[in-house]
């Protein structure tokens, strides 16, 4: 995860549930917020080098739910997809950048998420979502690598939480 961030809102947010921290994630990834952090901070069409399992659009959620996954190996995979985005983002910027503390709220946030993960073990989830949370996270996979611009990562990050958490918890599309 993020180097240290069980700050303040790490012990508050280990409390929290799923549902709560995607509302937070929901506030965190509005529109308005995405277009300043991710796009006006950055240069022109700037893009960061992710691996191809690290894009996870709606309809690779369609595609995968239509082969039969559970909606719980979907957020799973969706976590790990999304707090290796976020990584990749912070990966680029220094310090001093005015996205900086956005990027590690998103991670203080995916954090306090991966707690609610962490008693998954790869033995509750599809041999598909397994294999695929074990390719993004190998590191010989650069070598299948494309170039996404941080606000898309992030786009399809929100869109696809709301595929999987609207419903059970209630995410007003605002």
């Amino acid at each position: 995860g993020c180097p240290g961030v069980l700050a303040v809102l790490g012990l508050e947010a280990a409390a929290l549930g799923e549902c709560e921290l995607t509302r937070l994630l929901q506030d965190k990834l509005q529109y308005e917020m995405r277009l300043r952090y991710m796009k006006h901070y950055f240069p022109i069409d700037y893009t960061v080098q992710v691996q191809y399992e690290e894009v996870l659009r709606p309809s690779n959620i369609t595609r995968l739910r239509n082969g039969t996954v559970s909606e719980a190996a979907l957020r799973y995979l969706w976590f790990h997809v999304s707090s290796q985005a976020v990584l990749r983002i912070r990966e680029v910027l220094p310090e001093k950048h005015p996205s900086w503390n956005y990027t590690q709220e998103l991670c203080q946030l995916f954090d306090a998420l991966g707690e609610q993960y962490s008693r998954y073990r790869q033995t509750d989830v599809e041999t598909v979502v397994a294999d695929l949370v074990k390719l993004i996270h190998s590191a010989g996979a650069e070598s299948r690598s494309k170039a996404v611009r941080p606000k898309a990562l992030l786009d399809n990050c929100l869109k696809v939480m709301r595929m999987l958490y609207g419903v059970p918890c209630e995410l007003g599309i605002r």
